[in-house]
């Protein structure tokens, strides 16, 4: 599955690089939906809401009203988690607040997962320098995704891999790694972060993982029409 990307920042639709610099602004958020119109599943990421400087909240409601979304950013409890689903999100993304100091904060992602099931929930193993980050990729543990993916397995349904070394950059991903997770873990993956081509996705694909994509639709390196075909 090919999942396109809505990552909101100010309530603009924003692609940036390496979650810092904002490379460009897309199209209203409702004009990206019908953009996106050919795709199963949307992802959408309230960047302020992750690095704690605002909220989304109205778009990413109207953006669920619409259309299949997963939705992430500023989930750190439960009752969070419930809300986003009680607005038609059909799935929630948990990234910074499923970790603590030493691994996975299994307390807090039992508590999510049993208020909205563990099959709606996703959690996110962003890697950077060889190591999981949080709040935002603005700060990193001292433990890598391969060590941690599979105590996560009992609390969702999937992981959102975010290979933040080469995100937004255009310069490919590191399929390697992604073998590494897929053999890692038997719950669905989701790769994100630097996928630039059609036979970077194919052997994703391959490998029987799913692919967000948001710099290469918005700068128009990857055709959405050929990517619908996929």
């Amino acid at each position: 599955m090919i999942i396109p990307c809505i990552d909101l920042m100010g309530g603009k639709v924003v692609q940036l690089v390496q979650g810092r610099e904002k490379a460009l602004e897309g199209e209203a958020p409702l004009k990206m939906l019908e953009k996106f119109a050919a795709f199963p599943q949307i992802q959408v990421i309230d960047l302020d809401a992750a690095i704690g400087t605002g909220e989304n909240d109205a778009i990413v409601e109207l953006l669920a009203s619409h259309a299949v979304t997963r939705v992430g950013g500023g989930v750190r409890d439960a009752a969070r988690a419930k809300k986003l689903i009680s607005q038609d999100v059909h799935r929630v993304i948990v990234g910074t607040s499923a970790f603590a100091k030493d691994g996975p904060n299994h307390a807090l992602l039992s508590e999510i997962a049993s208020a909205v099931g563990a099959e709606r929930v996703v959690i996110a193993v962003d890697s950077k320098d060889g190591k999981v980050v949080v709040k935002g990729w603005r700060e990193s543990t001292q433990f890598t995704a391969e060590e941690v993916i599979n105590k996560l397995e009992p609390y969702c349904g999937g992981f959102l891999c975010t290979y933040v070394d080469k995100e937004g950059m255009m310069q490919g991903t590191n399929l390697d790694w992604f073998r590494a997770l897929r053999a890692a873990t038997t719950h669905e993956l989701t790769a994100a972060g630097g996928i630039t081509t059609l036979e970077e996705i194919a052997e994703l694909q391959r490998m029987n993982v799913h692919a967000a994509l948001g710099m290469a639709i918005y700068t128009g390196r990857l055709d959405l029409a050929e990517l619908a075909k996929l």
